[in-house]
């Protein structure tokens, strides 16, 4: 049976040198390029999506919840302010809490062309931010054990590595410094 809950919905969001663009199926034709890069899927395993592909993708998630409503779904492009120029996404999934609120499990990507200057870093803090802002109690991330940049995002985000692995990957988990 479907849940009739609703979820947030992604709203814009800017910061010193991005704007977060709530996902839209028009955005696929700009991020097929930025994403077509196998150094990127090093980490997060698969290949790189065709167009047709990645637009099926984006009419999933851009519905903003799973099919059965048992979670939100909140998608965000990254674009910097500077040039306009399409450089990663954000997001969060989201599942309702017992005692209230929900968690947003995170995640984050930026174009192998862009890494290295902090883009990542403001794009998860802005989307961590707005999370909280919308009862966001607790955060978690999924990452590989070898994934520097991710772990140093994490950090940034408050959240810190725990003893429980999923698929390979590291839980990093924060809940006290949500509230």
């Amino acid at each position: 049976m479907p849940h009739t809950v609703a979820w947030p919905s992604a709203t814009p969001v800017t910061t010193s040198r991005l704007r977060l663009e709530p996902l839209r199926v028009e955005h696929a034709p700009e991020a097929v390029s930025v994403f077509d890069d196998v150094r990127l899927h090093s980490w997060t395993g698969g290949t790189p999506c065709t167009l047709e592909e990645l637009e099926a993708r984006y009419r999933r998630q851009s519905a903003g919840r799973s099919p059965d409503g048992g979670q939100g779904w909140l998608n965000w492009m990254l674009r910097r302010r500077a040039d306009g120029r399409l450089v990663g996404t954000v997001q969060a999934t989201l599942s309702r809490l017992d005692g209230g609120g929900y968690e947003a499990e995170v995640a984050w990507v930026v174009g192998s062309d862009y890494q290295g200057g902090g883009i990542g870093r403001e794009g998860a803090l802005a989307m961590a931010g707005w999370l909280r802002e919308h009862g966001a109690v607790a955060l978690t991330a999924h990452i590989h054990p070898r994934h520097e940049a991710s772990m140093g995002i994490a950090r940034a985000l408050g959240l810190g590595a725990t003893d429980e692995v999923v698929e390979g990957e590291a839980v990093w988990r924060c809940s006290s410094a949500m509230a």
